[in-house]
């Protein structure tokens, strides 16, 4: 399989994260969002990504898959071990539920694209782009702590899962924007346990091999 990925993709860093609890093999493509214009929107990429975003997972048979919650429920589904997803439907839905608070509510505001939009048609300084980073992170975050357990080392249960998963990536772009995480102690604490797990550890943006440092 080839992940099509951004270092520093919170969406990319979700799938990486999915594709090694699974103990699959991958081959890391590179796209720079940055460089050459952007080069999720050449069309060589287009072609398989339509949305211009990342990641795309290109299976073996060549049939890409895009939006990465998507691509973790179908590694999910097809390799089901260790599960990502509860099979009772009640836990499951509430898991999904937090997963999405981050990657339905948060993120997409907090796209690389907005942040450029609100700079070049509205004049946001980097500051203000950081401000308001940071704003729809913590509000994300006040329902996230409300909606995990509180008696697990994870986010509901033993094992990590989706809500993990979205968890730490976006405790990633938290920490770029300087997020002040003191009233999130909970999720801190499950972002650490998650981190200390070689799954998790090996997909940190800073252990991609398009890394920036």
């Amino acid at each position: 399989m080839r992940l099509y990925s951004y270092w520093r993709s919170t969406a990319a860093y979700r799938v990486r994260i999915a594709l090694n609890m699974k103990g699959l093999e991958y081959e890391t493509v590179p796209v720079h969002l940055l460089e050459d214009g952007g080069q999720q929107h050449a069309p060589d990429y287009v072609a398989l990504n339509p949305s211009h975003l990342v990641p795309t997972l290109v299976l073996d048979d060549g049939t890409p898959l895009t939006q990465s919650l998507a691509i973790c429920e179908y590694l999910d589904i097809t390799n089901p071990e260790p599960p990502l997803l509860p099979t009772d439907p009640i836990e499951r839905a509430h898991v999904k539920a937090a997963a999405l608070v981050l990657a339905a509510d948060v993120h997409p505001v907090n796209n690389l694209r907005v942040v450029q939009h609100l700079e070049a048609r509205f004049g946001a300084s980097r500051e203000d782009s950081a401000e308001w980073m940071r704003h729809w992170t913590g509000k994300g975050f006040d329902a996230l702590q409300q909606m995990v357990r509180d008696d697990t080392p994870f986010a509901f249960g033993d094992a990590p899962g989706f809500a993990d998963i979205c968890l730490v990536a976006q405790y990633y772009n938290a920490r770029r924007w300087d997020l002040n995480l003191t009233p999130f102690a909970r999720l801190t604490g499950i972002e650490q346990n998650c981190l200390a797990l070689p799954a998790f550890d090996a997909a940190r943006p800073e252990n991609q091999p398009d890394a920036q440092i």
